[in-house]
């Protein structure tokens, strides 16, 4: 099955519900994530999800950090996690249950910095969260994800999304690149094939590298991408974007194609405007508003 390529006029045939209302009406998100040394991994993130159009945001962050992370991003919502070596335990504050219970996605693992803490972290939310709330799982909570107990990765298929990059994506398959191969199209390049045995291992939709592909075969590609995305905080950005459509109740698969339409074009904008490289992260969450405007309009 050939790979459809995410040109605006793609997208534009397969437009975003409208998001009006309240901030509870238009989606709630919650990031999970920000150790004492990279809060800001997930501020990024949580930005990113409101520019996209969410609603209401809470940062679940180390409780060293909660303090300076609810003043640099007034907008938010702040959850103080226990922590240890200025790690998250995995342990969840009283309040968790409650904004687990009312919120409408999840991101976690941006800014997580330690694989022990990350499993525990990727644990104790599978299983609170309620069992139809979408999750992404980002950063070090990709690469745990093979190690984290069998029930709680049977909690979260089916409602996942997955953003690796190729280092992850290796750890997502435990070196075992042929798994599945029988199932491939010879016609499909490395990127989409490993795409594709990632999504069928854990029943999830995955982005990688511009390509997004779901657990039934289906791929898409984006159409654009500037060598400066590879940048510190861009897959914040990315995941952050894809977290806010998710929010919208927007189905797995079209809040994957759109984040990465919304993070690609939002590079392109800027490699024209600052340079092919150097531009920052920060800036493609500006982007964000504007590119999902262009991209909507016929």
């Amino acid at each position: 099955m050939g790979a459809e390529v995410l040109t605006p006029a793609f997208l534009r045939d397969w437009p975003l519900p409208e998001r009006t209302g309240s901030k509870d009406e238009r989606g709630g998100v919650l990031v999970v994530g920000g150790a004492a040394a990279t809060p800001g991994a997930a501020m990024l993130t949580g930005l990113a999800a409101l520019r996209a159009g969410a609603g209401r945001l809470t940062l679940a962050v180390a409780a060293s950090v909660a303090g300076a992370v609810a003043v640099a991003v007034p907008e938010s919502g702040v959850l103080a996690l226990p922590e240890s070596d200025g790690q998250p335990t995995g342990e969840l504050p009283a309040r968790a249950d409650e904004e687990l219970g009312r919120t409408d996605a999840v991101v976690v693992g941006p800014g997580l910095g330690d694989p022990a803490s990350a499993t525990a972290v990727v644990e104790a939310v599978a299983a609170a969260l309620d069992p139809t709330t979408p999750v992404l799982l980002d950063a070090f909570a990709l690469g745990v994800l093979p190690h984290v107990s069998e029930a709680a990765r049977e909690r979260l298929r089916g409602r996942l999304v997955l953003t690796p990059n190729h280092a992850e994506a290796e750890r997502l398959l435990e070196g075992d690149a042929a798994e599945d191969d029988e199932d491939d199209d010879g016609g499909e390049d490395g990127t989409a094939a490993t795409a594709h045995r990632i999504a069928r291992r854990y029943g999830a939709v995955v982005a990688l590298s511009g390509v997004v592909a779901e657990p039934q075969g289906r791929t898409w590609t984006s159409a654009g991408g500037a060598s400066g995305l590879g940048t510190s905080g861009s897959g914040d950005v990315l995941a952050g974007a894809v977290g806010g459509l998710l929010a919208g109740r927007v189905p797995l698969d079209q809040a994957a194609c759109w984040g990465v339409a919304l993070h690609t074009t939002a590079g392109d904008r800027l490699a024209a405007a600052v340079g092919p490289l150097g531009f920052l992260a920060r800036e493609l969450v500006d982007e964000i508003p504007k590119v999902l405007v262009e991209l909507r309009t016929r």
